[in-house]
């Protein structure tokens, strides 16, 4: 049976990162069919609409020991993770312009931060990196492959 979950990120800071958590967290935990955006000019927000599957076995209540995700903690980078995450940061853009989201949407600065750092070779190893679900792999995760293997 298909089921609807409305999600509200606000855009200032204060809420923005526990907003897209929220979002990042259901998004890993269910299977979405089709999702839906529309921004709220007069309160600054992004609605987003998901549609999904709620999910038969109960296999999630079997939550399984969720490891520690990578992140990068020192933002300081080398002139090959620099040149990494000006391409990251450049692909990012397009691809919000083309999906019409915006760019934290894709990705978070961090998350680019720890891609350039970790430098994942197969989309398995994308799963290791603090941001990264099953859906944003599923969405990003080849692009983002090509990317450091071009670099």
């Amino acid at each position: 049976m298909m089921k609807v979950k409305v999600f509200k990120i606000r855009l200032p800071e204060e809420y923005l990162y526990t907003d897209q958590q929220a979002l990042d967290d259901f998004l890993e935990s269910h299977e979405i069919i089709k999702s839906e955006t529309a921004f709220v000019h007069d309160e600054l927000y992004w609605s987003v609409v998901l549609y999904f599957e709620e999910l038969k076995a109960v296999v999630s209540s079997v939550k399984e020991a969720k490891s520690v995700k990578y992140s990068a903690e020192d933002d300081v980078l080398n002139t090959d993770e620099e040149k990494i995450l000006d391409a990251l940061k450049l692909w990012r853009s397009e691809k919000a312009r083309e999906q019409n989201l915006p760019i934290y949407f894709i990705a978070s600065n961090k998350e680019l931060v720890s891609v350039a750092k970790y430098k994942p070779a197969k989309k398995a190893e994308l799963l290791d990196i603090k941001g990264f679900g099953k859906h944003k792999i599923e969405n990003y995760g080849e692009e983002i492959l090509e990317i450091l293997e071009s670099i």
